[in-house]
């Protein structure tokens, strides 16, 4: 048995809050956690929808049934450990497909660009940084990890360009305070500046803290 690959075109799916135009300061694209879908996780965001950032939460690749039954609840990932790296090149090719689209319609010296991933999605805005066409003024990563496998050598110039903020609740079941040690270690390591910003809650975005990070 031989295993190959066949590259196809296919249709991703993202959705905005606000409008691209003249008023437009910021452009905010956040990436969903493990088994949501982008149009529910683009709910969390409209307390900083003020008419002067366009904010765009993509969609993972791969959709899947969450919960079979009566709701059958779909959900969305960005990838598994199954083929990971033909996943991982797939989905930083879509994001700069993306990227291209999004600034069609702006002019991107005249706007800031923030990238913010949650769960998972921390992960994924941490490779495009390190790997697509994007250069953002600021990366959040709210409870999740720095990727262990990023490649710190191509990673590190791009990130001690940036501001980076690691954003996690006291209470989340999955960024421990070991997890969350291991990754300033790691960012310590190679010299990369950033600051921690933790809140009392748990594996969740909080309106709050949300609103503090835009001021």
């Amino acid at each position: 048995m031989q295993e190959h690959h066949l590259e196809v075109p296919r249709t991703a799916r993202y959705f905005t809050l606000g409008e691209a135009g003249p008023a437009t300061r910021e452009v905010w694209i956040v990436f969903h956690g493990y088994g949501q879908l982008a149009g529910r996780f683009l709910g969390h965001f409209e307390p900083i929808a003020d008419g002067t950032r366009l904010i765009v939460a993509p969609e993972g690749l791969s959709r899947f049934y969450v919960e079979s039954g009566s709701n059958d609840k779909i959900g969305a990932s960005w990838m598994t450990r199954e083929d990971r790296l033909n996943e991982i090149a797939d989905y930083v090719r879509y994001l700069d497909a993306l990227h291209t689209e999004l600034f069609r319609r702006l002019d991107r010296s005249v706007v800031t660009v923030h990238l913010l991933g949650f769960s998972q999605g921390t992960a994924t805005a941490s490779r495009w940084t390190a790997q697509g066409v994007v250069r953002p003024e600021r990366l959040i990563l709210w409870g999740g990890e720095v990727p262990p496998d990023l490649d710190f050598a191509t990673a590190t110039e791009r990130l001690r360009r940036l501001r980076l903020a690691l954003v996690v609740g006291e209470n989340d079941q999955f960024i421990t305070a070991k997890v969350l040690a291991r990754d300033e270690a790691r960012l310590r390591e190679h010299e990369i500046p950033y600051t921690v910003r933790r809140f009392k809650g748990g594996h969740e975005i909080d309106a709050d803290i949300l609103r503090e990070l835009v001021t």
